[in-house]
């Protein structure tokens, strides 16, 4: 899958590797395992067989499938876009080989024109493979935090030498406390949304927020979440929050 994207901080998708596995709470309610079936039943064979049947609701079974034939999908968009690398996936879960991902690294080098935001809840797999990487400017690195129990994955995000550093605080679901954002360039928050999505309270976005703006992070609010994330909306004190890194921004 490689499409314009309804995510609100990206512009398009690029899915070279399909499936995954649960790694922390932030994973239970993942809308990719929904879309996954449902990509499956479309007759989809690259989602086939990715999800099982746990509480009447699809979940990952582990299985991974790289996709090679979607690797070149970037290089035929001339227009320049912020893509968000595997929505549908982790680039750096540990039964995608390092070869892969530095096919995926090489496409994304030979496409300077986009600008690629890869995230992952894979911080150890991360720190350990960085090093044989090729590390363009174009090639935004993020981490996925949503409870105070993973922010070690933010240390780990320090380490590696991405050129901008991003944080994804969603789903949300407690209180972060204080955050070391020395190196980070921009946090992304958010409640979960669909069904069974768990409550986020607002003073721990505005925490978030607070410590964004006196560190002088560009901070961008999703969503309040819920069933009904649209009519729950988006706004946060009066104002929607769509910063972007300076490095974008200049």
């Amino acid at each position: 899958m490689g499409t314009n994207s309804r995510i609100e901080w990206t512009e398009a998708t690029w899915n070279p590797v399909a499936g995954c596995s649960i790694v922390s709470p932030g994973c239970t309610n993942c809308y990719a395992m929904r879309m996954a079936r449902r990509l499956e039943a479309m007759g989809q064979d690259k989602y086939s067989g990715l999800t099982r049947t746990s509480g009447g609701r699809p979940k990952w079974n582990g299985l991974i499938r790289l996709d090679e034939s979607s690797l070149r999908i970037p290089l035929g968009w001339k227009v320049g876009r912020m893509i968000f690398v595997n929505s549908m996936s982790d680039l750096f879960h540990e039964d995608v080989p390092l070869s892969f991902i530095q096919q995926v690294f090489a496409v994304m080098r030979d496409c300077p024109h986009h600008t690629f935001q890869v995230l992952t809840k894979r911080s150890e797999q991360l720190v350990e493979v960085a090093p044989y990487l090729d590390w363009t400017p174009n090639i935004w690195m993020g981490v996925s935090v949503e409870s105070e129990d993973y922010k070690f994955r933010i240390e780990n995000l320090r380490k590696t030498p991405a050129k901008v550093k991003f944080l994804s605080l969603e789903p949300l679901l407690g209180d972060l406390g204080a955050l070391n954002l020395k190196g980070i360039d921009w946090a992304i928050a958010g409640g979960e949304s669909g069904p069974a999505a768990r409550d986020m309270q607002p003073e721990w976005v505005r925490s978030i927020r607070d410590q964004c703006i006196s560190s002088g992070v560009a901070f961008h609010f999703k969503q309040w979440g819920g069933v009904n994330k649209k009519k729950s909306g988006r706004t946060l004190d009066g104002r929607t929050w769509d910063e972007l890194p300076v490095s974008v921004v200049a």
